[in-house]
């Protein structure tokens, strides 16, 4: 599933590296899944239109973290499950505008969501736009 909620702040000009996207991915302790055969650690967004200058692809990181909540919204307890901090994140130069941004981190969701639907069962995820300086 992936929520659009943007949650960023307009603060344009300047280098930045902003998150796209941010979220958890998931799948059972005892399956076998090597999250690298099903997700590329960059995506080549198309090139951005009016702020300039030529812009990184933007990153994909995962990094293994706690459950961040103990329940499922169906009740079933995430305490069996593998957990990853998900974010998609792009270095500006300089940091456009938030439409910019929002184009940007739409481009990477339909990029990722085929991607993400090719794992497989009992991987689940669950991102939404950021937009949001590190």
């Amino acid at each position: 599933m992936l929520c659009l909620v943007s949650i960023s702040e307009s603060r344009p000009g300047g280098r930045a590296a902003v998150r796209l996207l941010q979220g958890y991915v998931w799948h059972p302790q005892e399956a076998e899944i090597d999250l690298e055969t099903f997700l590329p650690h960059e995506l080549d967004l198309p090139e951005p239109g009016d702020h300039g200058g030529d812009q990184e692809s933007a990153h994909v990181l995962w990094d293994t973290v706690n459950a961040p909540f103990a329940f499922f919204e169906n009740g079933e307890p995430t305490a069996s499950q593998a957990f990853y901090q998900f974010t998609v994140l792009r270095v500006y130069e300089p940091r456009p505008d938030n439409d910019a941004l929002h184009a940007d981190a739409r481009a990477a969701s339909q990029l990722l969501g085929p991607l993400l639907e090719s794992t497989p069962d009992g991987v689940g995820w669950q991102l939404w736009e950021d937009l949001r300086d590190l």
